[in-house]
């Protein structure tokens, strides 16, 4: 199973680089390597997050890292990240 990130989710970690940086440019490269490395341990275990009911038609999960939430889908053979934002976040 390999991982791959939408346009989406890329300029989602572009964004929480910048919003973090602007505090501390230190801390904002570690938290966005986190988000980068935390797909890893779901080629094992693709199915560990919650699945979320609301796509009925696909298997799109959530997988909380520290206070943020990554939004994937499952697929046969491709992880998919879709989004990432801080539960803080208006969503």
């Amino acid at each position: 199973m390999q991982i791959k990130w939408t346009s989406k989710s890329a300029s989602d970690l572009s964004r929480l680089f910048e919003f973090l940086a602007y505090v501390n440019r230190n801390t904002a490269a570690k938290t966005v390597q986190t988000l980068v490395d935390a797909p890893n341990r779901l080629i094992q275990q693709p199915f560990i997050g919650e699945r979320l009911d609301s796509f009925t038609d696909r298997d799109v999960r959530r997988l909380i890292i520290s206070s943020y939430e990554m939004r994937y889908e499952v697929t046969d053979d491709v992880l998919f990240i879709l989004r990432i934002w801080h539960t803080r976040e208006k969503r």
